[in-house]
């Protein structure tokens, strides 16, 4: 569904506009957040070297990356070509360390059980984030149907083969006794087995993954506020769009706003609760993955469609339960505020501007029978398709498409279903039924 928003949009058109909603503002918040822990780490990094107050460096780095995506998507995009430098750099930093990787240092492997690795798992699940940043601009990707899969893929694969090995060459090089004293674990590594040149290489990766994770952050997350505001969930000043760039820089300058003031909170809280944001938000994704297929609404025609299925999301679901529940109480507290804040947000503003069907409602329909459904959310699918498969519509379908059908299951004389098609043509050509016929100006018998 290639619609600003990625998944909430998806979220929504699946489990209902309440829960679509809450979904939107946690993938907002957690995108903020993740910005903002980005900026104090690369605005802590850049006063080293210039004699600001690390605050002021986040302020000025943050109005900086506001500017560029307030110019457009393709400027805020070139930003982003610094990840090619980093993961050159990355591999340099494996390829260098791996000879110096002692064994022993993983004995034992996980001394506190399982539990304290499921509880770093939500705790580092913030870095995943990137996933939902390629599915939130997808209104403004060419090929959607094709481009975004191949993109989430390849950000999941890069994620899966060097945040293992990264942690894997830094705990084998500086085993657990340095590891609980350093706040810079990769650079500490570095330095063991690169010297000076390692620490100056990490130090320049460190300010390229602040750089892209900052700059994508307020690109991804001010397009929520956009999807939220077009679907009249929020004020619609989110959804204003600027005539020279075309972006939305009201959603851009409000998430802008949130991210500066987020940069002098207690980020641990914030970068623990932003996990359980994540964590929550994909499991309604894989919900809704479920609910879509299963109503078997007739436009929901997905170009890429979910691998093993209804086992890969279904495991999903038990796997992102596990962790949640291992994330902590401030972070449940910070999300639940969000999710009663989506709560309120919908029920004192939107509900009454806006009805819209989703999935769900038509499972429900498919398994009780009970007319439930109009029709509109198989309307809103099929401009998708459009939109996303870039379908001219020609004389023939628009005919087709407008034309009036009757459902007849019983036998009718001729004059019966001449009354029965003129009801409704006659009210589309507002002209008077056949029983209605009046001699017209000419003395002739209307037609009609």
């Amino acid at each position: 569904m290639p619609k600003a928003g990625g998944d909430y949009f998806y979220i929504s058109r699946g489990l209902g506009l309440t829960v679509g909603t809450i979904a939107g503002l946690l993938s907002w918040f957690s995108l903020c957040t993740k910005s903002a822990f980005a900026l104090i780490g690369m605005s802590v990094l850049a006063a080293s070297f210039v004699p600001l107050s690390w605050h002021i460096m986040a302020a000025l780095l943050c109005g900086v990356f506001v500017l560029f995506n307030l110019r457009g998507v393709k400027q805020a995009a070139g930003v982003q070509v610094a990840l090619v430098l980093l993961l050159g750099l990355m591999i340099s930093f494996l390829l260098k360390g791996f000879p110096h990787v002692n064994i022993r240092h993983f004995e034992p492997f996980a001394p506190y059980g399982f539990r304290s690795v499921l509880a770093t798992t939500g705790f580092v699940f913030v870095s995943y984030g990137g996933l939902i940043k390629v599915a939130s601009v997808a209104g403004e990707i060419k090929n959607p149907g094709r481009v975004i899969p191949r993109g989430m893929l390849l950000a999941l694969s890069v994620m899966i083969v060097l945040y293992p090995l990264m942690v894997f060459v830094t705990s084998g090089v500086l085993g657990a006794d340095q590891l609980d004293h350093s706040l810079t674990p990769v650079t500490d590594a570095a330095s063991v087995f690169w010297g000076k040149t390692g620490v100056f290489v990490v130090g320049i990766a460190a300010a390229l993954a602040f750089i892209t994770t900052a700059n994508a952050g307020i690109m991804t997350a001010s397009r929520y506020l956009l999807a939220l505001s077009k679907d009249n969930l929020l004020p619609p000043f989110l959804s204003g769009i600027g005539k020279r760039y075309e972006t939305p820089y009201m959603a851009i300058l409000v998430t802008g706003l949130v991210i500066l003031a987020m940069v002098f909170l207690n980020l641990d809280v914030l970068v623990k609760a932003a996990s359980t944001a994540f964590v929550l938000g994909f499991m309604l994704a894989n919900s809704s993955v479920i609910i879509l297929r299963e109503s078997k609404v007739q436009n929901y025609r997905p170009v890429f469609r979910t691998p093993f299925y209804p086992w890969l999301p279904v495991a999903a679901l038990i796997g992102f339960t596990f962790i949640l529940f291992q994330m902590g109480e401030d972070a449940f507290y910070v999300t639940a505020l969000i999710v009663l804040a989506g709560f309120s947000f919908y029920w004192f503003y939107g509900r009454k501007k806006v009805e819209k069907e989703s999935a769900l409602l038509h499972l429900v329909n498919r398994i009780t029978d009970k007319e439930l459904v109009t029709g509109t959310l198989e309307t809103e699918l099929k401009e998708i398709i459009r939109e996303r498969d870039e379908i001219v519509q020609d004389q023939i379908d628009a005919l087709i498409e407008n034309a009036i059908c009757l459902d007849i299951d019983e036998p009718l004389s001729l004059d019966v279903f001449f009354d029965r098609v003129a009801s409704p043509l006659a009210e589309r050509l507002s002209v008077r039924g056949r029983r209605d016929n009046k001699t017209s100006l000419n003395g002739q018998r209307n037609p009609i």
